[in-house]
C-alpha cells in the first residue's frame, strides 16, 4: 500500500499524437491501483484523463470526479466514470481537488493541465498546502518547462530551495517513490494558518 491515500491527477483530455502518452498513462494508473491509492481529477472520460480514470476505476479504486457545470457536456463523453463531484466554476474545481487528495501529479496535457500544476506549485511555495507536486515527464514532453524552472533559478526569481518543490521522473514508479519520499525544503511565504482558500478550513488541506 503506497503512503497517499488519494492522488490527484492532472493530465489532457486529448491523448496525444503518439501511444508513449496513453500507454504511460496506463502504467500509471497502474500504479494508483497496485498502492491502493484512490484518484481525484477533473472528471472527464476522455483523453488521457479519461484512460487513467476508467483504469484506476476498473482495479477497484474509488474515482471523484470534479468538473464545473460548463464543461459536463465538453469534456464527459459517455458514461461519468465513478463518482461526480459537480461545482460551480474552475476556482471551485481547484480548491476541491487539492482539498481532497494527499498529492498532485500532472501527465502530459495542454493549457489546462500547466495551470493546474503551476497552481498547486505556488500554493505550496505560498504555504496553502505542504502536499508533493510530481511532474510525470513522459519521453521528455516537460522538459523545456523544467528548464524554464532552472532557468528561473539562474535568474534569481525562483529560489533553489522552491524549484525542490517540483518533484519529476520519466516512469510512474519512480515518481510516486520520489514524493512518497518528499520533504519540504523551502520557506513558506506564509504559514497554512493564515490562508483559509475559497471558504474551505485550512485544516482540512
Amino acid at each position: 500500500m503506497g503512503k497517499f491515500k488519494r492522488v490527484c491527477v492532472f493530465c489532457g483530455s486529448n491523448s496525444g499524437n503518439r501511444q508513449i502518452f496513453s500507454d504511460a498513462a496506463l502504467d500509471f494508473a497502474g500504479q494508483l491501483v497496485e498502492r491502493k491509492m484512490d484518484l481525484v481529477y477533473g472528471g472527464g472520460s476522455i483523453g488521457l484523463m479519461g484512460l487513467v480514470a476508467q483504469t484506476v476505476y476498473d482495479g477497484g479504486r474509488h474515482v471523484l470526479g470534479v468538473i464545473p457545470t460548463a464543461l459536463l457536456s465538453v469534456e464527459i463523453s459517455g458514461h461519468a466514470v465513478g463518482e461526480v463531484l459537480i461545482v460551480s466554476d474552475m476556482h471551485e474545481r481547484k480548491a476541491e481537488m487539492a482539498r481532497r487528495a494527499d498529492a498532485f501529479i500532472a501527465l502530459p496535457g495542454g493549457y489546462g493541465t500547466m495551470e493546474e500544476l503551476l497552481e498547486m506549485i505556488t500554493w505550496s511555495q505560498l504555504g496553502i498546502h505542504d502536499k508533493p507536486v510530481g511532474l510525470l515527464n513522459i519521453d521528455g514532453y516537460y522538459d523545456f518547462l523544467l528548464g524554464l524552472f532552472d532557468k528561473g533559478v539562474e535568474e534569481g526569481f525562483i529560489y533553489p530551495s522552491a524549484r525542490s518543490i517540483v518533484i519529476s521522473a520519466d516512469n510512474a514508479r519512480e515518481l510516486i517513490q520520489k514524493m512518497e519520499e518528499y520533504v519540504p525544503e523551502h520557506e513558506q511565504v506564509a504559514p497554512r494558518r493564515s490562508w483559509d482558500i475559497e471558504g474551505h478550513d485550512h485544516k482540512s488541506w
